[in-house]
């Protein structure tokens, strides 16, 4: 494998459910020419039947995780930004994404999609209607549920954070 002379960068995101995370991963994976890597895309294709509950979907990420981290690794070596549309929105779940960009020595953004509640439930019931493929019907108690572990990032974890 050889040194892309290409200066890469990561794009990270983190914002409530149904903020504009995914939407926005795309339009910069439009914009930057990079690779979109989408963990709902993945989820829904290796465990289509497999997630109905938030410890599911903590162990299918994790195994997702572990496999991606060395692919996300190789892209970025050869000098291909990549645009990870995967949830940052907890302190954990931001210290592996800043493993990514410190391990590998990359530029990166953390774009955090502020939205209030009342705007992600608006998003939220609109999704549901148009229900894309992949994407699995959420109700509002369950949109709160998984926003009661949501931890806005602090400048202090060490990421450059464009707000949106």
């Amino acid at each position: 494998m050889t040194q892309s002379t290409k200066t890469p960068s990561l794009h990270l995101f983190c914002g409530k459910m149904a903020a504009g995370k995914s939407t926005l991963a795309r339009e910069l994976a439009t914009r930057h020419g990079a690779v979109l890597i989408s963990e709902d895309e993945w989820l829904s294709l290796l465990y289509p039947e497999g997630i109905n509950t938030l410890q599911d979907y903590l162990t299918c990420s994790s195994r997702l995780k572990r496999v991606l981290k060395d692919h996300i690794r190789t892209l970025l070596a050869e000098g291909v930004s990549v645009i990870l549309d995967f949830p940052g929105n907890t302190k954990t779940q931001r210290a592996w994404l800043r493993s990514l960009y410190i391990d590998n020595g990359v530029d990166h953004v953390l774009h955090y999609v502020d939205r209030t509640n009342a705007d992600c439930l608006v998003q939220l019931k609109k999704r549901n209607q148009e229900k894309a493929e992949g994407s699995k019907f959420t109700t509002p108690e369950e949109f709160m549920m998984v926003t009661g572990y949501f931890e806005p990032p602090m400048e202090t974890e060490g990421f450059n954070i464009h707000r949106h």
